[in-house]
């Protein structure tokens, strides 16, 4: 999308031993790519892709990656040429290898490492899936920068963004950050003296026991907004005047933006050239809320058309475990306690608001 876009924009087109063994908790999110149905708490290992005509060979990718860099310097690449290729042949062979972007990819990657190179070490893996804002600690509501969601409220309630690509009746698996937290410590503790050398995986997700849909989402923004609209800086309020507008198939929503906005930019941009830049801030306004769209469209692409349901055999077993010793309401990562429309409105959405501007 992005390319396409450019182009009508521009017209142009082995490890050492170690005797003593130590425990690790990692973070990986979304590995399983497109896979649907119940996606189980199971490492992949060295050399297994979602394409099961390939293989992965790790020294393989790093010559690829390596001989690419090599060549685009010999070419005297602009360092932003540089950046865009090396993104591109980084995407390809996540595809390649049936992953949607390299984010999956290479997190795929640091799993099937850990689990070749660990020896005697014990290994355990925190899976979250989208990490939302705090459900209670240290207060509802509390994020650090923009994340996932948050770029799609943020934009829609600022007038920015009226339509998404995207299934509305898929699950969206939100998980407020402090419960991703709370698992990470019971399985320290879990774990704390265990000397097993199995890798235990653990999901921290909601799809399974709590779904949440896109559509659930969406209305819950609209609500929000509606009864609390957002001001921008001159002073003026945005209203929303309806949920944002789902399109379910990349042919509609390239043609939606083709029809409605390219046309619009494309005169405006004539407009300033002859005005001597009379509207060049108007122009690169409008410029950057369009690539906005497009960026956040392709950026979320796997989470908005997501049939899974995360298994959580071994993360329910760490929540009875933490209830045997009285510390599951100290340590709370049940997402069957949420109730999401208040939490959006009353948590995410305010604190995203607040918190971050």
């Amino acid at each position: 999308m992005r390319v396409e876009w450019e182009r009508l924009e521009d017209g142009k087109m082995k490890s050492s031993t170690k005797k003593k063994k130590k425990k690790r908790v990692k973070h990986r999110a979304y590995v399983c790519g497109k896979t649907t149905g119940i996606l189980s708490e199971k490492l992949f290992v060295m050399g297994e892709t979602l394409n099961k005509s390939s293989s992965l060979d790790m020294d393989k990718e790093r010559s690829v990656i390596a001989s690419k860099f090599k060549e685009l310097r010999a070419q005297n690449a602009t360092p932003k040429e540089l950046t865009i290729a090396m993104k591109e042949l980084g995407l390809q062979r996540a595809r390649l290898h049936g992953w949607q972007n390299t984010y999956t990819f290479t997190k795929v990657m640091g799993e099937m490492v850990l689990g070749h190179l660990k020896e005697n070490l014990q290994i355990v893996i925190i899976r979250p899936a989208v990490i939302t804002s705090t459900y209670k600690e240290p207060f509802p509501g509390w994020i650090e920068g923009v994340k996932t969601v948050d770029s799609f409220i943020l934009a829609y309630g600022k007038g920015v963004l009226k339509f998404y690509y995207g299934d509305p009746n898929s699950k969206f698996d939100a998980i407020p950050g402090d419960m991703v937290v709370n698992t990470i410590l019971a399985a320290v503790i879990a774990h704390e003296n265990q000397y097993s050398q199995e890798v235990v995986i653990y999901h921290s997700s909601s799809s399974l026991n709590n779904p949440l849909k896109n559509s659930d989402l969406m209305l819950y923004a609209f609500h929000y907004f509606t009864k609390n609209p957002w001001t921008n800086k001159d002073g003026k309020t945005i209203k929303v005047k309806a949920p944002m507008r789902p399109f379910s198939s990349m042919a509609s929503y390239r043609k939606h933006i083709s029809t409605h906005y390219l046309p619009l930019l494309k005169m405006l941009k004539f407009v300033n050239q002859v005005s001597c830049h009379r509207f060049e801030k108007t122009y690169i306004l409008m410029k950057k809320k369009i690539y906005k769209v497009i960026r956040l469209t392709e950026l979320y692409e796997p989470y908005v058309f997501f049939y899974g349901s995360f298994d959580e055999v071994n993360t329910e077993k760490l929540r009875l475990a933490m209830k045997e010793i009285n510390m599951d309401e100290m340590l709370n990562f049940d997402p069957r306690c949420i109730k999401w429309e208040d939490y959006f409105m009353n948590a995410q959405i305010p604190g995203a608001v607040k918190y971050l501007f």
